[in-house]
């Protein structure tokens, strides 16, 4: 017994090939040194022999968030340490975040016996719904650093996309109003930064997640006005995503926010759809019969059909009614007087013609005056306003003494 006892403790002592061999996954995760820890995680990441495994990746997040946590301790005593910067605590937040997003699949896949057993998957949730909130400051610091995109807007976009990562509803990791915020400040970040399309998205998922203001649907439908305007060949495109939001500004807000029943009309307009047009502003008006701006809308799509009969109806029907705004009055104005000008140069001045002429005078281009010194009492000295009313008084004063 005593030699079976002797010779166990000999091969234990003297037959390291039985010993787990070491890896750049393990001794990545024994090392002390960041610089050395990243540097041999890199390598199995690169290597295809671990690079397929969950574990890989999971130790990758492990060591760039205990570089976060460390840097952020050194912070609280030491806020000039380069380790405590905005840079630095970015960097590792944002490389732990995307190794986990990295590990989750495949700690899902299943083993040889056709098995799903996640090894990972819990300690990783709980590490992020532990840090979310560093996510949201880490976005803000570098937005108040001038460091608007990517770096700013991944930080605000994380944070509001964690809660669907871990697919949870409990109002106490983070509440939806705090979400919708944090993806309209990513809209803003990356605005800043000049990424249209990624403002757009992030102005699109806060309207999604139900930001209370109409500012995110907005500056959605800014966004992809501007990359319209920068590329012709995405102009389809950009109308189909203006539609979708204007529409959705009308659900949320209704008609009164003008912009947004504006862009929709306008929209169905440019696209060849000037019928959906009239349909949808009838419907509109039939509901809201004392409104200048469905009006004034259904008579810019009539103008646009050259219908001027049923276009200066309804700009005039607009202009009339008592809560006209700035933008109804200038638009009925230059409507009647361009068909007073039309009207009057088919006339062939003969005296005859006296009457008709009396009547363009007081019907057109005095009725477009009386409008736009209604609109220049609401913007005085607005220049639109001004050339027309000087058109006007060059007509009055040049074709009817």
């Amino acid at each position: 017994m005593k030699k079976l006892v002797s010779l166990l403790l000999a091969i234990g002592v003297s037959a390291p090939l039985f010993a787990a061999p070491n890896t750049p996954v393990t001794l990545a995760k024994k090392s002390k040194d960041l610089s050395e820890a990243r540097s041999l995680i890199k390598q199995a990441i690169n290597d295809p022999q671990y690079n397929q495994q969950a574990e890989t990746y999971y130790v990758a997040g492990e060591i760039e968030l205990n570089a976060y946590d460390n840097g952020y301790k050194t912070k609280m005593i030491n806020p000039d340490d380069p380790s405590a910067s905005v840079d630095a605590l970015g960097e590792a937040l944002y490389n732990a975040y995307n190794y986990f997003l990295q590990a989750l699949p495949l700690d899902s896949l299943p083993n040889e016996k056709g098995q799903i057993k996640p090894k990972y998957s819990k300690d990783i949730y709980n590490k992020l719904k532990g840090h979310l909130g560093d996510f949201f400051t880490i976005g803000a610091d570098y937005y108040n650093n001038k460091e608007y995109y990517p770096q700013a807007y991944q930080g605000f976009l994380i944070y509001s996309d964690i809660p669907t990562l871990l697919i949870t509803n409990d109002p106490s990791i983070v509440n939806q109003e705090q979400i919708a915020t944090s993806y309209f400040n990513a809209g803003l970040a990356a605005s800043q930064g000049g990424a249209t399309e990624a403002s757009a998205e992030a102005f699109k998922k806060a309207r999604l997640a139900g930001y209370a203001q109409p500012e995110a649907t907005i500056y959605e439908i800014a966004c992809w006005q501007t990359i319209a305007q920068q590329d012709e060949n995405r102009a389809e495109e950009a109308q189909n995503h203006i539609l979708e939001a204007a529409q959705a500004g009308i659900d949320q807000f209704g008609i009164e926010q003008s912009i947004f029943i504006n862009n929709l009309i306008n929209s169905l307009v440019n696209e060849n759809q000037s019928d959906a047009a009239i349909a949808k502003l009838n419907d509109l008006i039939a509901q809201n019969p004392d409104s200048p701006n469905l009006y004034g809308l259904r008579g810019y799509v009539y103008d646009r059909l050259e219908n001027d009969d049923l276009s200066e109806a309804d700009y005039r029907k607009a202009a009339d009614l008592p809560t006209a705004d700035f933008e109804t009055l200038k638009n009925a104005s230059n409507k009647l007087y361009r068909v007073g000008t039309a009207k009057l140069n088919a006339l062939e001045g003969t005296s005859a013609d006296a009457a008709a002429r009396e009547n363009i005078k007081n019907n057109y281009f005095l009725q477009a005056q009386k409008y736009a010194q209604q609109a220049n009492e609401m913007q005085p000295g607005d220049s639109y306003i001004q050339n027309i009313l000087d058109s006007i008084d060059y007509a009055v004063t040049t074709f009817f003494n």
